[in-house]
């Protein structure tokens, strides 16, 4: 794991690009963290205690100064297995308010079984979600030991609890999986004209940098926001008629040229399945 600095305070790690499993360990997504003038702030947790202990050890060979925050964007598995780890070290973990359904689902508990079988031995017996010690429902500018962030509810778009980070100072956006950088999105329970509705909010705020939650950094913001968005609007276009006249999903699929995104890493894990979901919701709109 390598710490990649993206501005004069600012760095981020970057998962693979792949499922999680034990070879991994999970470390499937991004996290970033901020160096402020006495305490680091980290935003999103990693995908297991095994990876965000590396991602402490990275941090420590840079500053010993404490991590005293961590900011999760959303609650997905890979983004928050990993807080045991920061409650280790006495950090406060700060997400949005709708992330509480995510705590107490049925879903949830089901989806952490079958982590414990698949990332094992890195996901153990007594691995459990942590519930943030500071829920927020709107945008606040928190001021952290001589850090001011924004952190902005930007949801529902790819899950309901969706927050960006925003460091004014160095114009620094943490965007959480807003944005897949490089690779085909996930798109899994998302509101796919929330998401596109968010992409053009963040689109008019003035970024250098935007660190994705998954794949490389960022330097042309507009370029992969316009990215993401020109994707959830073929997958829409594409399964909007054969939705509408209850057309099988199989064959409507078939159908479609796909070229322009076929070459794209991830397509063959993720479109099939992400275009299913946006047809299962264009049958309820």
């Amino acid at each position: 794991m390598q710490a990649i600095q993206v501005s004069e305070s600012s760095y981020y790690v970057q998962g693979y690009a792949a499922l999680g499993n034990s070879q991994n360990k999970n470390f499937i997504s991004n996290a970033g963290f901020i160096i402020g003038p006495t305490v680091v702030v980290v935003i999103d947790a990693l995908g297991s205690p095994a990876v965000a202990d590396e991602l402490i050890s990275v941090i420590r060979k840079i500053t010993v100064k404490p991590i005293t925050h961590v900011i999760v964007t959303h609650y997905h598995a890979d983004h928050v297995y990993g807080l045991q780890s920061y409650k280790q070290v006495g950090a406060q973990v700060i997400a949005h308010t709708l992330g509480k359904s995510y705590l107490y689902s049925e879903t949830t508990a089901t989806r952490l079984a079958t982590s414990k079988k698949n990332i094992s031995p890195w996901l153990d017996s007594v691995e459990k979600i942590i519930p943030a010690d500071l829920w927020i429902d709107r945008q606040s500018i928190m001021q952290i030991a001589g850090l001011d962030l924004m952190i902005k509810p930007i949801g529902y778009a790819h899950t309901a609890e969706d927050l960006v980070v925003y460091l004014p100072s160095e114009k620094v956006l943490f965007a959480g999986d807003l944005i897949f950088s490089g690779r085909i999105p996930y798109v899994g329970n998302a509101d796919s004209l929330g998401w596109v509705k968010a992409l053009r909010e963040v689109a008019q705020m003035d970024i250098n940098v935007l660190v994705a939650g998954h794949g490389k950094v960022s330097t042309q913001p507009r370029k992969d926001l316009q990215f993401v968005e020109n994707y959830l609007l073929f997958l829409r276009t594409s399964m909007k008629q054969a939705a509408s006249e209850m057309e099988p999903f199989e064959e409507a699929y078939k159908k479609i040229n796909w070229s322009q995104y076929a070459h794209i890493p991830l397509f063959n894990t993720a479109n099939r399945i992400n275009a299913y979901n946006i047809y299962l919701a264009l049958e309820k709109e």
